[in-house]
């Protein structure tokens, strides 16, 4: 897995000052970009170039490279908000796709159109679609497996977590659930956690997930009736009522305590 490295820098009071100087040029030039773009109806990058580049470069001082990153990125902005309009997307939170699956029960069904057509337009567009969620559960990922690593550093804890394996072929759910499930990368997750707590000093522990939403964190008593539906966690022998994922949480944890304790504790001669 390929590492990135945060390095900060320390720019002197001359260079940081130039370096606001030219954030704000190139802020102002995008905006007088993003204005001629409108006036005269052209959004693509290399168009754009030809009535915009010499202008803002000579007029904001600013290099080749800064010039034509600015062009880009007003393209890539109008792209951005064309697609979202088209979609029907004003600014409402969540993925694009979780809103597909909400607003259209069969839209999580276009994949198998466009695997059906057979076509070398429906294959790059079914290719482009997997490079987008991939690279959007792969940054997910990484999110999730910092703010677990993050808190665990804070308060001078471990990480437990489930062994991943399988986990799709155990779970069962809705159809329309089952869309995020299965273009989900748990091995992915796994692997960030593990590489992050390392690399932080965190202690980590894989524990086996077997029973543990059949089993009372209070009182250990195992049962499959203990799950009257998905959500709750009713012990039938010590009576305790609780969010089925915390019970099972506590399992976990409980189990990662005495894996670790197990491999680190010293050995009788």
């Amino acid at each position: 897995m390929k590492l990135a490295v945060q390095v900060k820098l320390l720019p002197t009071p001359q260079q940081a000052a130039a370096l606001e100087a030219t954030l704000r040029a190139c802020n102002t030039a995008a905006s007088d970009v993003a204005v001629t773009a409108r006036e005269i109806d052209c959004y693509r990058n290399y168009d754009l170039r030809r009535h915009a580049y010499h202008g803002i470069k000579d007029d904001y001082r600013l290099g080749a490279q800064a010039a034509q990153h600015v062009i880009k990125k007003v393209a890539d902005a109008y792209k951005t908000l064309a697609g979202n309009l088209k979609a029907g997307s004003y600014g409402r939170p969540g993925s694009k796709r979780r809103r597909e699956v909400e607003t259209n029960p069969i839209a999580f069904r276009w994949d198998a159109a466009q695997q059906a057509k057979g076509t070398k337009s429906a294959k790059r567009l079914l290719a482009r679609r997997r490079r987008k969620e991939a690279r959007h559960a792969a940054n997910v990922n990484h999110i999730i497996a910092k703010s677990i690593v993050t808190e665990a550093a804070r308060t001078g804890r471990g990480i437990a977590f489930e062994k991943l394996t399988g986990i799709r072929d155990r779970v069962r759910l809705r159809k329309p659930q089952r869309v995020t499930l299965h273009s989900w990368a748990f091995q992915h997750l796994g692997a960030c956690l593990v590489y992050k707590a390392r690399r932080a000093g965190v202690p980590l522990v894989k524990v086996d997930p077997r029973y543990t939403s059949q089993t009372c964190a209070a009182c250990g008593y195992r049962d499959k009736r203990n799950r009257p539906n998905q959500e709750t966690f009713h012990c039938r022998s010590c009576g305790v009522v609780a969010h089925a994922d915390h019970n099972a949480a506590r399992n976990i944890a409980t189990r990662g305590v005495q894996d670790w304790g197990a491999v680190n504790r010293p050995h009788a001669a």
